[in-house]
């Protein structure tokens, strides 16, 4: 007995030793200028760091070396993206669409709005910020030329000290990804050659599947005002499209752009409808996809604060997630704030502009871009009242108002107030300050609220509704104020219990104030709200499920009616097509994969789409055409079959059907074979994660994320509510346990090819199953598997 007590003291020795072996091993120090007081940042088996702080700066230091740890070259690039500075490093590219791309950002004027932003901030956000910057340049500094991210040795260059103002600067290309819209009012200038129904038809606002938030539509509804002015010309009209392009090829590259303005989906349930009797609450924010990820997972606590969730590279704080009190959600409204102005300039000084109180100067920039391996390019950018001049054709010169571009409508920090929020009326009052693209924000908390509130900043026009460009020598279209906070949508504890958002028209006619035209189409709101209402007690599971759904409304309306519409017409040598229509009709809807129904379908929908607005538009208005919710048009032309949507070529709907499966089988052939055993969803929709670097000879491998096949459409049938590539995150917020939330990015926290964290969630991510995100202290120490501090240098 002696000797085996013994041998239990010596194993506690030993294992005890292991133990602290181990966490030796698992924990560095550091001494860093600059800090106040000691910075704790524990990481778990994601990577994800852990930042613990006993003051707000130290707090945002921490966030920042542990960012630019894992995203040094992401951060830079945000940055250089948006100040119009990637021809330096990446030379003009193919196409000279880098070049181009600079050009746009340099004639915006992201960079000189941002530091404008940061000159009107208040002291508290100016400290924040300079904390933020010093942990990035912290980790910065401690780099040699052999350390640094391999995209800065690949390329030649290092980074510059990140500066305050760089963290505003950055947030201009989301304002870019979601409120782009200003190229959609000269399009609605180009069809006004159309009659009014086609063009109403052509531009639909309405669904029968809406699923409306605020309001009614007992009230009529209010009619654009008709184009007072000649139309773009062709050659305008093919400029535009390739602005648009350009616009679209940038964003992608970096993981800020997806249809619909950057589609997304959020819901929260009260208690009632759940098994724990707490609200349950769910986001998948829908950006392009890119290497690395666009979201990135971090934990933030300090006195006064301790929240977990999402932010991007530059953004101090938490963008999305939840504190120990609340959890909140984003999805994009699209309201629309950009105007355009058709200004009239001096035929005998171009730099002389009419304005209502006579003539004007137009202030003029020379902007100097530099490009690798090439000769600096010179910009002239000329600013009027309104704004900076974006478009020009035939003639014609227009500029642009933004509230992205007016510094006293943007606050330098968006979500210090938020994370801090504890109830409602609190989480209100910091939204008083968020002024970021207006958002769809719903909200859940521990004492069993739940609540929707839309945020940003909408302006009022003195005449119309921006839906048209204005004559900017008059004042019709001025923005003589904007919608207040109070007056913009919000619920809160709805009776139904049940709050939707995914981008649908969320306010009817009766709503008293303009917020956009163009909604895309409410068909993945309407899946949501269905499937919530399926059981009457919904867990964490039913969430993921519902995130995951591939169910295509779109796609089994367009089925069903090609069925109804083509039986009646067949024949005896139809034997291949009865086939497809039997298949049709017994389809379930769902995109995945693997299926051939789904394949067929969208790409004959797709045929259908394209001949129906071929014959309505003409070859010159197609090419700038756009329009988010024409699909729900689609589905009134298959019900209906009017004649005036009918292509002169064919005499009826079934043999433009005909024509349509004949457009798709070559189509399906040409790119996947002659062995139709292939022709599935997913050989024709691939995930792709690409990566600025990923196209590049010899060292693009390194950088690629092999392509697979994709469940779910972000477009091409109807967006499903799961819209594969596309989904950037994955939230479920338990305010009944804060360490059972889940929460997941699309690959991985780091930037870096060769670590074991960035693709290390993709797995997570194509099976719909997010991670439990540790939020409590117990819960956070348990999960750490090393520990970081930052010391204070002496």
């Amino acid at each position: 007995m002696k000797h085996l007590h013994l041998l239990v003291l010596l194993t506690l020795f030993l294992s005890s030793s292991v133990l602290t072996v181990a966490q030796e091993k698992a924990s560095k120090s550091v001494q860093l200028a600059g800090l106040r007081e000691q910075v704790i940042i524990r990481r778990d088996d994601r990577g994800i760091p852990y930042v613990e702080a006993k003051n707000d700066e130290d707090l945002y230091f921490g966030q920042g070396y542990a960012i630019a740890f894992d995203r040094l070259w992401q951060l830079d690039l945000f940055r250089r993206t948006a100040r119009g500075e990637l021809a330096e490093i990446l030379g003009a590219g193919p196409n000279n669409l880098v070049l181009e791309q600079d050009k746009q950002h340099r004639t915006l004027g992201f960079a000189k709005v941002a530091e404008a932003e940061f000159a009107r901030a208040s002291p508290q956000s100016q400290k924040l910020l300079e904390a933020y910057a010093a942990g990035v340049n912290a980790y910065i500094n401690s780099l040699g030329p052999k350390t640094l991210p391999s995209e800065f040795q690949i390329l030649k260059y290092q980074p510059q000290p990140w500066r305050p103002a760089d963290s505003l600067v950055a947030v201009k290309l989301f304002y870019e990804a979601l409120s782009n819209t200003w190229r959609l009012d000269l399009m609605r200038e180009a069809l006004s050659v159309l009659p009014d129904g086609k063009r109403a038809q052509l531009l639909p606002v309405k669904s029968e599947l809406d699923v409306l938030l605020v309001g009614n539509d007992s009230s009529p509804e209010k009619k654009t005002a008709s184009a007072n002015m000649e139309p773009i010309s062709a050659d305008g009209l093919r400029a535009l499209a390739q602005s648009q392009a350009t616009n679209v090829a940038a964003l992608s590259q970096i993981g800020l752009y997806a249809e619909s303005l950057a589609a997304s989906n959020n819901w929260v349930v009260s208690g009632k409808h759940t098994q724990s009797g707490k609200p349950l609450l769910a986001n998948d924010p829908h950006l392009a996809p890119s290497a690395p990820s666009i979201w990135y997972l971090i934990h933030l606590s300090a006195p006064g604060v301790r929240v977990a969730g999402v932010t991007a590279p530059g953004l101090p704080g938490v963008v999305i997630g939840h504190n120990d009190r609340i959890a909140w959600g984003f999805t994009n409204v699209g309201p629309d704030v950009q105007d355009v102005y058709l200004e009239k300039f001096d035929s005998n000084d171009p730099n002389r502009y009419l304005t209502p109180s006579g003539w004007q100067n137009a202030t003029i920039r020379h902007e100097i871009i530099k490009v690798k391996n090439g000769e600096n390019t010179e910009i002239v950018v000329t600013e009027t009242r309104h704004g900076p001049i974006v478009f020009e054709s035939g003639g014609k010169r227009y500029s642009l108002q933004w509230s992205a571009l007016n510094p006293s409508k943007n606050r330098a920090d968006q979500s210090f107030a938020m994370n801090r929020a504890r109830n409602w009326n609190e989480f209100q009052k910091a939204l008083e300050s968020f002024t970021a693209p207006t958002q769809n924000i719903v909200y859940a908390d521990v004492d069993g609220h739940i609540g929707y509130h839309a945020a940003g900043v909408v302006p009022i026009r003195k005449s119309g509704n921006g839906s048209l460009p204005y004559d900017g020598s008059t004042d019709a279209g001025e923005w003589t104020s904007y919608v207040p906070l109070a007056k913009l949508p919000h619920l809160f504890d709805p009776s139904d219990g049940v709050i939707v958002t995914a981008n649908q028209r969320i306010v009817g006619t009766s709503y008293p104030y303009f917020l956009t035209e163009s909604w895309p189409a409410p068909y993945r709101a309407r899946r949501i709200k269905d499937l919530l209402l399926q059981k009457p007690k919904l867990t964490a599971d039913d969430f993921r499920r519902i995130q995951g759904d591939v169910y295509s409304i779109a796609g089994v309306y367009f089925t069903q009616q090609a069925a109804r519409i083509l039986t009646p017409s067949l024949t005896n040598a139809d034997e291949k097509l009865r086939s497809q229509l039997t298949a049709f009709n017994t389809w379930d809807g769902m995109m995945t994969a693997d299926s051939r129904v789904a394949a067929m379908a969208s790409e004959m929908r797709l045929a259908f789409r394209s001949r129906i607005l071929t014959a309505a538009l003409g070859p010159e208005l197609i090419k700038n055409y756009q329009w988010s919710n024409f699909d729900t048009t689609i589905d009134r032309v298959l019900k209906d079959q009017p004649k005036d949507w009918l292509p002169k070529e064919f005499p009826n709907y079934p043999d433009l059907l005909r024509a349509c499966y004949d457009d798709a089988v070559k189509k399906l052939t040409r790119q996947l074979g002659e062995d139709e055993s292939t022709w599935t969803w997913g050989a024709i929709a691939k995930v792709r994660f690409p990566h600025p670097l990923g196209a590049a000879p010899l060292i693009g491998p390194k950088f690629t994320v092999p392509p697979f096949p994709q469940n779910g459409t972000g477009g091409l049938l109807g967006a499903t509510v799961n819209v594969g590539g596309a989904v950037s995150m994955r939230l479920i917020a338990d305010p009944s346990n804060w360490d059972e939330t889940q929460q997941g990015i699309s690959l991985g926290e780091s930037g870096d090819p060769s670590s074991q964290h960035w693709t290390d969630q993709l797995q997570d991510w194509r099976n719909v199953t997010p991670k439990a995100f540790p939020f409590t202290q117990n819960a956070v120490l348990k999960a750490t598997k090393e520990v970081l501090t930052l010391e204070p240098k002496p």
